[in-house]
């Protein structure tokens, strides 16, 4: 089969276009700008687009599809050709949908822990030499790929995003996948340029657990009671499985899970991590992993890449950097990190960088999301503001949305570096929480505070 990319570069769409190609279909694409360490993967397969930009020439009915990214416009020269010539345009979700359609799909969706749990699954499964077809947010430790696909291989495990599939399908991802077998574990209000409120919002995820297969499985986090409602209220025919934290202590600054052979060490911790293990593990039983077995292979999973990850340690300091943004995760990090570490000063470092972070209108849903942090800092970007076209946001409303009179707020990325430079950290566990990199911040500069 042949087909063209339009906006081959993203982080989902080059790992498809990538897979496809070792699947041995012959692969096109377009984008304005390719960064790394997507430019240099396409290099590598020979996929990387000769020079930068739309060109309609390359849309022609011999192809037997065009898969469309979000970072392409309604106006894409590209798009509005493959629409003239009548070429099959397919999201990323509709084309993933397509692949799999023949095969038993596992979808995790929620509004945390997503790439976690699918981490998790992927781990146990490849320690089990189980082979599954899979897509997952985040490159994994033993993958080549964030997508692999195949013929044979008898599921299918996909993460289910809930933002928008294409610029010409504003559907969320999740609701194209029609899963067999799903999970859900939490809902906490993301995305508000998209969901301009939270009843909005959780519509999506009703719509996500109607889209079953007659009969399908639904493994739910029953702590979360938007979730519980959600799936306990749904009427659709499917099967229901509950989960929760797992019974654990903490010792040492490790976390050991209760099982049925005694008290199993874990590489990760808190108690949201306890909780995607658990639903992992029903997502696991319910592919064919028993539970011994999937403890077994549980011991050694280290956690997803950037999901607080350890990136420097000696005997009196601890660096973790975590890819926490909304109120939701910023509050479950920080409280699993002060729980772990409760003998250490946590100094908790916070980038509002996206969107809905930015937003003057939604502060204040992080009321209390840093209240675990022995030291507060919140750095932000003015410039970013601009950029998405926001209204300003003070220091003032930062201080006020977070309700913590202590809180350090920067703007300046010198003075925010100077500043972590500046910090004795003994006795200290540093978090560093973003989905950017504070206006530049060197992480392997930041490991050198231990030296």
């Amino acid at each position: 089969m042949k087909i063209h990319f339009i906006a081959i570069g993203g982080s989902a769409m080059h790992n498809l276009a990538i897979a496809l190609h070792n699947k041995g279909y012959k692969i096109t694409g377009s984008d304005d700008a390719i960064f790394e360490p997507s430019k240099s993967r396409l290099d590598n397969k020979g996929l990387l687009p000769v020079e930068f930009g739309w060109f309609s020439e390359k849309i022609s009915i011999d192809l037997d599809a065009v898969v469309l990214g979000m970072h392409a416009k309604k106006d894409n020269p590209e798009l509005l050709k493959a629409q003239e010539l009548g070429v099959k345009i397919y999201s990323y979700p509709e084309f993933l949908y397509e692949q799999s359609k023949n095969k038993t799909r596992v979808v995790i969706g929620g509004s945390h822990g997503k790439t976690t749990i699918t981490s998790m699954i992927l781990h146990v499964l490849n320690y089990h030499d189980i082979s599954v077809d899979y897509m997952v947010g985040a490159q994994l430790d033993g993958f080549d790929t964030m997508v692999h696909l195949t013929e044979e291989n008898e599921f299918m495990i996909l993460e289910g995003d809930e933002y928008l599939s294409s610029p010409i399908d504003r559907r969320p991802k999740f609701h194209l996948y029609k899963p067999n077998i799903a999970l859900l574990s939490g809902i906490a209000w993301d995305h508000i340029n998209v969901f301009p409120t939270f009843e909005n919002y959780k519509e999506q995820f009703k719509i996500f657990t109607d889209s079953l297969t007659n009969g399908g499985i639904m493994v739910y986090n029953e702590e979360d009671i938007h979730v519980k409602a959600v799936v306990e209220g749904s009427e659709h025919t499917i099967k229901k499985y509950a989960y929760s934290t797992p019974n654990h202590k903490i010792e040492n600054g490790i976390t050991y899970l209760d099982t049925a052979v005694g008290a199993m060490p874990l590489e990760i911790f808190g108690s949201h991590n306890l909780q995607n293990l658990a639903g992992a593990k029903w997502i696991c039983q319910h592919v064919g992993i028993d539970e011994e077995e999937f403890h077994e292979a549980i011991s050694s999973f280290k956690g997803a890449s950037k999901r607080l990850e350890k990136i420097a340690e000696n005997k009196s300091t601890v660096v973790f950097k975590d890819f926490a943004h909304s109120p939701s995760k910023v509050m479950a990090t920080t409280t699993a990190v002060k729980k772990q570490y409760a003998k250490k000063t946590l100094l908790a470092c916070l980038e509002l960088h996206t969107y809905s972070s930015l937003n003057a209108g939604f502060l204040k849903e992080y009321v209390g999301a840093l209240d675990k942090a022995d030291k507060a800092v919140v750095f932000y970007s003015p410039n970013a503001v601009k950029i998405k076209q926001l209204k300003e946001v003070s220091e003032i409303q930062i201080k006020e949305a977070f309700q913590r009179e202590d809180l350090i707020v920067y703007t300046d990325p010198k003075k925010f570096k100077e500043f972590l430079f500046s910090e004795n950290l003994e006795n200290t566990v540093l978090l560093l929480m973003s989905s950017g990199n504070y206006g530049g911040l060197d992480f392997e500069e930041v490991k050198s505070l231990l030296n």
